[in-house]
């Protein structure tokens, strides 16, 4: 069986200063960065003037805040990319995907998780103290989940993945867009060099060979909006080193490679083993398909 057809090709009557100026993965890639700033800048803006980052406002007028700038400059910038400049139909974000691998993305991250989280419990690691029946869950949710899982999709996977598999092929692609994906948390409260390289190997190859697998955004939005959900807003474990109120009130304890520390589960060497366990079963899939792009110095 064979893996459905890269997104975009370079059409091969242009010119090659077109060729190389704007349909290259550097060139895409370029003009995705400049209209993210532009389209964040803009974002940005409109959220300022609503009121929404001020001391005084609500903490759903804060997670809509973020949401905006987490998810709309992404998306628009996307969409401008795609539709302008490759010039075809948004297929990685069809909307009736959302009811397939959207669920499916997300129940296996709900799954994934339980797993680690029971994990570390049966390891003396993870203890639950209380419940925590008003937990304000719609701005973590909001922020957590669907900001973080279709904005940073869109921009690991739909862009940097994609685009330089499209021109470099499979392996480099999955390096480059893991090493970018650890390296985008390195700044979270609590990271540190073993946090970032673990996000690069169980969520960044994961996530990226999830697309590669399935060439559906909405599976990968839906994994790791789940992963984030559970981890933060219903086990009550930071998320990415970031505070959480919980449902389960909890606390870990044990050496910082069991536990993950201050940066949460993520950074446990549990989360790795089992993310990568996952991760060897989505490359038997792509390697018996075939569909692994491989490196050509001229694409």
């Amino acid at each position: 069986m064979q893996n459905p057809p890269l997104a975009f090709t370079t059409p091969p009557d242009v010119s090659r200063w077109l060729r190389w100026m704007v349909f290259s993965p550097v060139a895409r890639i370029v003009f995705f960065a400049a209209m993210l700033v532009g389209f964040g800048l803009i974002t940005h803006a409109i959220v300022v003037m609503l009121g929404w980052t001020v001391k005084t406002a609500t903490p759903l007028q804060h997670a809509l805040a973020t949401l905006s700038l987490q998810l709309l400059p992404a998306l628009i910038a996307y969409l401008v990319l795609v539709k302008l400049i490759e010039q075809r139909r948004v297929r990685e974000l069809s909307l009736r995907a959302v009811t397939t691998f959207g669920i499916g993305g997300f129940m296996t991250g709900a799954v994934l998780f339980s797993i680690v989280a029971g994990l570390l419990w049966l390891l003396g690691v993870y203890h639950v103290t209380a419940i925590n029946p008003n937990v304000k869950w719609l701005p973590q949710v909001l922020v957590a989940g669907v900001g973080a899982g279709i904005g940073e999709e869109i921009i690991a996977r739909g862009v940097i993945f994609r685009i330089i598999e499209e021109g470099l092929g499979t392996w480099f692609a999955l390096v480059v867009s893991a090493l970018f994906f650890g390296g985008a948390h390195i700044f979270n409260p609590g990271a540190t060099l073993w946090s970032s390289a673990a996000i690069a190997i169980e969520a960044g190859v994961m996530l990226a060979l999830l697309y590669h697998v399935t060439r559906s955004l909405w599976a990968c939005i839906g994994l790791h909006a789940a992963w984030n959900i559970m981890q933060g807003t219903f086990y009550g474990i930071p998320v990415s080193g970031g505070a959480v109120d919980g449902w389960l009130v909890s606390n870990r304890t044990g050496p910082t490679w069991l536990s993950g520390g201050m940066f949460g589960a993520e950074a446990s060497v549990v989360a790795l083993l089992v993310c990568s366990l996952l991760t060897a079963g989505l490359l038997m899939v792509a390697q018996r398909r075939g569909s692994i792009v491989p490196f050509r110095r001229r694409r």
